[in-house]
């Protein structure tokens, strides 16, 4: 647990040597309060007993029920209007009665060496509690001072998603007693963010429904600044521990319209974000890595419906398996209760990965409950156009753009252009990049640029990609240095190694062999022989006499398929001097096949 190394006292006199007199003010007001709480109160029992006679119902909670009559009367109306036609078949199944409705909140953790109101350093794998500023704990007479830096990634994430940049914007506070909260309120931009309406393109080849077609434009409302909380770690069986190093840190969280029907379109469409933050540098971690965060708002309404249903909301999902599946569960949860003759609830809910129901964690709560104020400590934020224009000309290229080129530029499948995109955060993409590069700047052959980057594809998505997902260990750019990927390939093009021994001379270098690649191949004699066509014949007319059977299955059952073996027969025969396309020659021509 998190212990305060001080006294009440003692953090108040530190606090107000930091900066004056706001903070003396603050000083002084404290203690005036606690004269006050100090002076006894005259008649409090029969003030008390007088207001327990009064029947007075609190103004918030009237405008929440008038708020909540509005909706159910709007969504009874919707139901009397479609009862007779979600009824007329009965033989439908429950989804196709019934409209999925879905709007996402996505929470990301900004690329920035500082929290967004103190200096405290961001870094999460340090010790816990390593790097905490007073602020962070809401210390009495500490002040919010924005950090200029955590604005830029911000900008990036906005204008990566084609948001309109508002150049004034203000902090809320937003009011919740939790544990990992210590000031009993959020800093953030509801009411007035510094980003609107954007959008973002979803297609087919990035796993949206079949029935959702070949695109899905989906609009943003807002982006807003705000801060994270504390990280809990729950140690049974009734034990909290507070890692304080996590609160404060930027995030922005993004806000879509509610415009998504499918749960597999969702998932989709969170992946499609977080690709598009890690490109453009906004982020550093994603969800895999608890960089990233969705909360999804769910509703079901009768198909035909204009109106939307009663929706509640799932927080903190970490996977993209997790968001398909919680909003699968919870709509099929609606669909049940309402096809009962039941209501939903506006409820906030849970998720756990396995689970085939969410969980109520509480009532939903709205606008009024988390009594929104412009916090009156922090100065609105100007952005000047200047500044705006600025990152806009540097933005990183987007995903979409980055897979065109490499399936133009590159000439690689869209498959294997995703797969470079989508791993290791962005970092096999690196990888390829340097190779290809470091490779094109000493090649002396004639080998064109879209074959060389075919090459590299090959070597570093399956080649590469084999050894990591044998040893099941992470990828890293030095695990087998480019270097090292660059001398392989380019013995292999120039056709002073055979295919084998290349593989044989990349798994030596994942496995920690520093030698230089051309070393290793003499010291090994590791380097091909060519043999001559004479020796290819006479090797290969030996092993078709060995198996006369298959040889009669290549010519009169035209089973081709069994070349491969004979080809495979002669490479593990020949110890890395046999080529492959001069073997299957010969033994087309022996065996009389063109």
């Amino acid at each position: 647990m998190f212990v305060l190394p001080c006294s009440t006292g003692q953090r108040l006199a530190a606090s107000t040597l930091r900066s004056g007199t706001t903070h003396q003010w603050q000083a002084l007001r404290i203690t005036s309060l606690q004269h006050q709480w100090s002076t006894p109160i005259p008649h409090a029992r029969s003030l008390q007993t007088e207001a327990t006679q009064v029947s007075h119902v609190p103004f918030r909670k009237q405008l929440k029920d008038e708020a909540k009559r509005k909706r159910d009367a709007q969504r009874l109306d919707a139901v009397r209007g479609n009862t007779q036609d979600t009824c007329k078949n009965s033989n439908d199944s429950s989804s196709k009665k019934w409209k999925l409705t879905v709007g996402l909140e996505v929470h990301a953790q900004l690329n920035t060496e500082r929290k967004l109101f103190s200096d405290a350093m961001t870094s999460e794998d340090c010790a816990p509690n390593a790097h905490v500023a007073v602020f962070d704990l809401a210390f009495p007479g500490t002040q919010p001072e924005f950090q200029k830096a955590t604005l830029l990634p911000a900008l990036r994430a906005a204008l990566s998603l084609d948001c309109e940049i508002r150049q004034r914007s203000q902090f809320d506070r937003k009011h919740y007693y939790y544990q990992d909260q210590p000031a009993g309120y959020q800093i953030t931009q509801y009411y007035s963010p510094f980003a609107v309406s954007g959008n973002v393109h979803v297609y087919d080849h990035d796993g949206i429904a079949p029935e959702d077609g070949r695109i899905v434009n989906l609009a943003i409302k807002q982006i807003q600044m705000e801060q994270d909380t504390a990280k809990s770690n729950l140690q049974p069986p009734s034990t909290t521990l507070l890692d304080f190093n996590r609160v404060g840190h930027p995030l922005i969280e993004i806000i879509t319209h509610p415009q998504i029907h499918h749960p597999q379109t969702a998932a989709a469409c969170v992946r499609k974000i977080q690709s598009i933050l890690q490109a453009v540098n906004a982020v550093t971690k994603g969800m895999e890595l608890g960089g990233l965060r969705a909360d999804v708002n769910v509703s079901v309404s009768p198909q035909g419906s204009e109106a939307l249903g009663q929706r509640t909301e799932i927080k903190n999902l970490n996977s993209f398996k997790a968001v398909e599946h919680a909003i699968t569960a919870e709509r099929d949860r609606q669909i049940a209760i309402l096809e009962s003759g039941g209501s939903i609830e506006g409820e906030t809910r849970g998720w756990t990965l396995g689970s085939t129901e969410t969980e109520k964690l509480r009532g939903k709560e709205g606008e009024v409950d988390y009594r929104y104020m412009p916090d009156p400590d922090i100065a609105p934020l100007i952005i000047g156009q200047d500044l705006i224009d600025h990152i806009d000309r540097t933005l990183p290229k987007r995903p979409d753009e980055i897979i065109a080129n490499l399936m133009t530029v590159c000439e690689l499948t869209m498959k294997d252009a995703k797969s470079l995109m989508s791993l290791d955060n962005g970092e096999r993409l690196d990888y390829f990049d340097t190779v290809r590069t470091m490779w094109a700047s000493e090649k002396n052959d004639p080998i064109s640029a879209p074959r060389l980057s075919k090459i590299v594809g090959n070597w570093v998505l399956h080649e590469l990609g084999g050894l990591l997902n044998a040893a099941n260990v992470p990828f890293s750019p030095t695990i087998v240095p480019p270097r090292s990927m660059v001398s392989i390939l380019q013995n292999l093009d120039a056709k002073k190694i055979t295919g084998s021994t290349a593989k044989k001379l990349l798994a030596m270098s994942f496995d920690g062999d520093e030698r230089n690649v051309n070393t290793i191949i003499d010291q090994a004699n590791l380097g091909l022989r060519h043999l001559s066509r004479e020796e290819y014949i006479m090797m290969a007319q030996a092993l078709l006499d060995k198996d006369p059977k298959k040889v009669e299955q290549i010519q009169k059952g035209k089973q081709l398929g069994k070349l491969k073996f004979f080809v495979g027969q002669m490479m593990r025969q020949g110890s890395g001097t046999i080529e492959a396309q001069k073997a299957e020659a010969v033994l087309k021509e022996l065996l009389g096949l063109k």
